[in-house]
């Protein structure tokens, strides 16, 4: 089954497989799923085509999905970039924009770069 252009597994109850689209989280996956009158205990190999044609509406009309989210926040962190503020930069030079500390601890964000070499010690040569 694909709804938004993802492939959604069969094997799991439609609360959990509903999750795989981008930008439904498991309580807008049971609000969507109530919304359009199916059981969030159903499979999703067990749907009938008229439940998921009304899923895959109030998906589409309620809730920014896939590549219409994607774009927003895109244009958001342009937005920021555009104006220079220090949000922006942070986010152009690929740094956390969330006031973490960078001496340490931010190797996620920066792409596991290792600027120091070993410990700073000299190793003496042994005779």
């Amino acid at each position: 089954m694909r709804i938004a252009g993802t492939n959604i597994p069969d094997n799991k109850r439609l609360e959990v497989a509903l999750t795989y689209i981008y930008g439904i989280g498991p309580f807008s996956a049971l609000k969507a799923l109530g919304t359009s009158k199916v059981s969030p205990d159903k499979r999703a190999r067990d749907i009938t085509p008229d439940e998921i044609n009304r899923l895959r509406d109030v998906l589409e009309k309620q809730f920014k999905i896939e590549g219409e989210l994607r774009r927003e926040m895109m244009m958001n962190i342009k937005r920021l970039r555009d104006i220079g503020s220090y949000r922006g930069m942070r986010h152009s030079r690929g740094l956390p924009t969330r006031g973490q500390r960078t001496k340490t601890n931010s190797r996620t964000r920066r792409g596991n770069v290792r600027k120091t070499m070993g410990s700073g010690k000299r190793k003496l040569d042994k005779k």
